[in-house]
């Protein structure tokens, strides 16, 4: 079936629409080569349309190993070409079929380089994907539908869990899913740590009722201006326990000390970011997605300072407490783009979990 996608100032591009189905959202763009499968399961893109740069996608097919949450949460998928036949020893089923058992609008054979070019230069904008015979009374109606970016509570945890530790002695690490990945409860398990992971809407007074030794705030989709509330249990939480934020969580944090967050052009997706480290001076690859960003204006007076830089446009990328054990950067270091240069911020946690026990 011929399908497009439609931009709200005007904009159209052509493709072949998998099924016969519709999407809404932010159109963004991630210029990784692979990984498109714990790019469609992250939480982060909840309810956005998601465009690949690279051409040729779906050659490695799908298996449950690579998922980073319970289902996938994009809103649409525009890609190059679709590829049917898949090739890996984890091979389970193709792209085709996972996008069509997740119910996800795909478009392919789309010139991706085009829709990338043009959300560059205009600014990330809403878009919609549609059969390409569409009434232009549908089209008008979905592009009417207001972008929706308080969305933490559709991909949070809906009940708490543990992911427990062979050691007795384990330091408890209390992580509130606003969003997370897998990988990184993975990286903070694989420390040695006990996790308990609780829901975004999850109150100050029973996490720390927990007794934890250190508290993860993860990384999660949206504006984070639209969670005053969560930002309100955070502020609860700082100076009582070690803290570490990633991606929402380090934005969360700026809020709760003070600091203001702004929405980028079209925001850092892929797997080819620049970041330099203040401290050591060493610039490391890391993996991004999001589309807001630390105010360092905003940072002044306040206890924190900036401790990572983005090399390609000089965004706060990470930063610590002066004086309390906190700390939290907006990449995603257990992403393994380096494939390892930036697990050391996990080992930096862990110090402070032990300094506190």
């Amino acid at each position: 079936m011929k399908g497009k996608l439609i931009l709200e100032d005007g904009s159209v591009f052509y493709g072949q629409l998998l099924n016969d189905s519709r999407a809404t959202g932010e159109v963004v763009f991630n210029t990784s080569m692979t990984g498109y499968q714990e790019s469609l399961t992250d939480p982060s893109y909840c309810r956005q349309i998601l465009t690949l740069t690279y051409p040729l996608v779906g050659n490695y097919g799908i298996a449950d190993v690579f998922m980073q949450s319970r289902k996938a949460f994009v809103g649409g998928f525009v890609i190059g070409e679709l590829c049917t036949e898949g090739s890996n020893w984890h091979y389970e089923e193709s792209l085709a079929e996972f996008l069509t058992r997740q119910n996800i609008p795909c478009l392919y054979d789309v010139d991706t380089r085009a829709v990338t070019q043009k959300i560059r230069s205009a600014g990330t904008m809403k878009g919609i994907i549609v059969p390409e015979d569409a009434s232009q009374a549908e089209i008008d109606k979905l592009l009417a539908v207001p972008i929706k970016t308080d969305v933490v509570m559709e991909v949070t945890t809906p009940e708490t869990y543990t992911m427990e530790s062979e050691s007795e002695n384990a330091p408890l690490v209390v992580a509130m899913d606003f969003g997370v990945k897998q990988n990184i409860l993975n990286s903070l398990h694989n420390l040695g740590c006990r996790l308990q992971v609780v829901s975004a809407a999850t109150k100050a007074e029973d996490i720390l009722a927990m007794n934890p030794d250190g508290i993860f705030l993860s990384n999660g989709p949206g504006d984070p201006a639209d969670v005053p509330e969560i930002v309100a249990e955070i502020k609860k939480l700082i100076g009582k326990k070690p803290i570490f934020g990633i991606c929402l969580g380090h934005q969360l944090i700026a809020r709760a000390l003070g600091a203001k967050t702004y929405k980028l052009k079209f925001g850092h997706r892929g797997s080819n970011q620049p970041v330099k480290n203040l401290l050591t001076g060493k610039v490391q690859i890391s993996s991004q997605n999001h589309g807001y960003a630390v105010d360092e204006e905003s940072l002044q007076g306040l206890p924190l300072e900036v401790t990572h830089v983005n090399v390609n446009d000089g965004t706060v990328e990470g930063m610590r407490h002066k004086e309390l054990p906190l700390f939290s950067v907006q990449y995603h270091p257990e992403a393994s783009p380096g494939p390892d240069d930036n697990m050391y911020l996990f080992d930096e946690f862990w110090t402070m979990l032990k300094g506190e026990k």
